[in-house]
């Protein structure tokens, strides 16, 4: 059952892809060329495969929990390079289930292998992913849904939305702060 809605997933994605994309390119070829040369994340199940091995090793803890509530998460790797160096290959990882995907849809961790070693570089964020031609400090960009690119900082990527303001929350935090050390003396 799980292969066959995977299936058929990859064929709608195959067939609504390369129409949606065309369109994409014609209505906002001014807005987005920069985005242009942007290559899709497509995550897939490769059961049994050094990948999926290396996911499930990294994700051992919330597949763990989800087994201990009688939930089977779906798997879902790719790779890809995100550098010129030739040791550094990213693994994209997405686990699908009931329990570890919200109203968000279900979020996607990205590790990037350094010499045999992997380490969380993005995570847990939503919505589907592109690798662009774009670089920073020697790693390419990503492109998370249309609009939001996220940049290598040297050691991980960081996104360059800036977060929508919370009422007067950065006063009120220096206000605290200012208390605090008005009570110490």
């Amino acid at each position: 059952m799980r292969r066959c809605r995977t299936l058929l997933l990859a064929v709608f994605v195959c067939i609504s892809l390369p129409s949606a994309m065309a369109r994409h390119d014609v209505s906002h070829k001014n807005h987005h060329s920069s985005n242009s040369g942007a290559k899709p994340v497509i995550l897939t199940e490769q059961p049994h495969t050094d990948l999926d091995t290396q996911a499930r090793r990294l994700n051992a803890g919330d597949l763990a929990d989800a087994t201990a509530h009688h939930d089977h998460p779906i798997v879902l790797v790719a790779s890809a390079p995100l550098s010129n160096a030739r040791d550094d290959m990213a693994l994209f990882v997405q686990l699908q289930s009931a329990r570890l995907c919200g109203s968000a849809g279900c979020s996607t961790s990205v590790y990037l292998r350094h010499k045999n070693e992997w380490r969380t570089v993005l995570d847990a964020v939503s919505g589907a992913i592109s690798v662009l031609p774009t670089q920073h400090r020697g790693m390419r960009d990503l492109m998370i849904g249309d609009h939001d690119r996220w940049f290598w900082n040297g050691s991980t990527y960081q996104d360059t939305m800036p977060a929508a303001p919370i009422g007067n929350l950065r006063q009120s935090i220096q206000q605290h702060q200012a208390g605090k050390k008005l009570n110490r003396t």
